[in-house]
């Protein structure tokens, strides 16, 4: 069977802490009874947005590290600016229409990144890969 890529298992870590905190966050809208459909509505499109963002952020570093430092450099800019145009118009979205609701909309945004937070308290000290690279003191 097929191992899955770095890009994949880090996309899906994030998009399982997507799922926990998003069912958090339905949780607290019950519990202060302001739960409507525009807050699962808006809590999926976010939700959706954030890992896509991600899954694209991870594809465009892998596939920089075969190119040029310059062109890479510049691949990685174009790309972080399309991205943030993409979730920039989801936040419009999410805002404007009635159908969302905005807090539901925009939180989403935030969890990937309490997601790679979280996730450097909880990796365990291993060798790289590489065995360190130029980096290793012998």
């Amino acid at each position: 069977m097929n191992e899955l890529s770095t890009v994949k298992k880090e996309t899906l870590y994030i998009a399982a802490w997507e799922l926990i905190l998003s069912a958090a966050m339905q949780a607290v809208f019950l519990v202060l009874k302001k739960w409507d459909y525009t807050v699962l509505l808006g809590n999926a499109g976010g939700a959706v947005f954030a890992v896509l963002n991600f899954y694209l952020m991870g594809l465009t570093v892998e596939k920089s590290l075969d190119k040029e430092e310059k062109e890479a450099r510049k691949f990685i800019q174009m790309s972080q600016t399309l991205r943030n145009f993409m979730v920039f118009g989801w936040a419009i979205i999410g805002a404007v229409l009635p159908c969302f609701n905005i807090v539901a909309s925009l939180l989403p945004l935030i969890f990937p990144s309490f997601a790679v937070r979280l996730r450097m308290f909880t990796v365990k000290d291993q060798d790289p890969p590489n065995g360190g690279g130029e980096n290793t003191i012998e």
